[in-house]
């Protein structure tokens, strides 16, 4: 089965994941079961940042760090709705990341896992919009944040996919 996703510039110049097909649909609840259960295809796949040609790949935590985590449960409508739509494009998503930021570990829990800390990257990615006649009207552009620990392995990890958040600027018309 092929997947219907794009990788396309916008009139600045930064990549956008463009989300054809809605696996999600409706804002008034998402069974993050049914997402956790999606994700955990990508388990032990590798995917390399274009700008940074770095390596991260997919452990057996990211499905249920990305379904459960505080920052999904505080999500509400078009964002939650968004976040749950872009399991299809989870590698995408890494692939066209940005802005790579490094944080130390400071949480106990995270001392075997995150041994050598934190890194954070910006992604994009955009949903489709439909009128009633369920005929495209436009796409909403979403930001997020990816969130990847260094393990002891000296390998990096996909970790969560946070801040979900509808972004401000004009959407992407059809």
């Amino acid at each position: 089965m092929e997947k219907k996703v794009d990788i396309i510039k916008d009139v600045d110049g930064k990549s956008i994941v463009v989300i054809n097909d809605l696996r999600f649909k409706g804002r008034r609840s998402v069974d993050w079961n049914v997402v956790e259960d999606c994700l955990k295809r990508y388990i032990d796949e590798c995917v390399e940042i274009m700008e940074t040609s770095d390596f991260v790949y997919i452990g057996t935590d990211f499905p249920d760090e990305f379904a459960h985590s505080k920052d999904t449960k505080a999500l509400r409508g078009a964002n939650m709705y968004a976040k749950a739509n872009s399991v299809s494009v989870v590698k995408e998503m890494i692939e066209i990341a940005t802005n790579k930021a490094f944080a130390e570990n400071y949480a106990f829990k995270h001392n075997a896992d995150a041994k050598f800390g934190w890194y954070r990257y910006d992604t994009r990615f955009a949903i489709p919009v439909y009128n009633d006649k369920m005929e495209l009207q436009r796409y909403n552009v979403f930001k997020a944040r990816i969130l990847v620990r260094h393990a002891q392995d000296g390998k990096l990890y996909l970790y969560d996919i946070l801040r979900t958040k509808k972004e401000t600027s004009k959407p992407l018309e059809q």
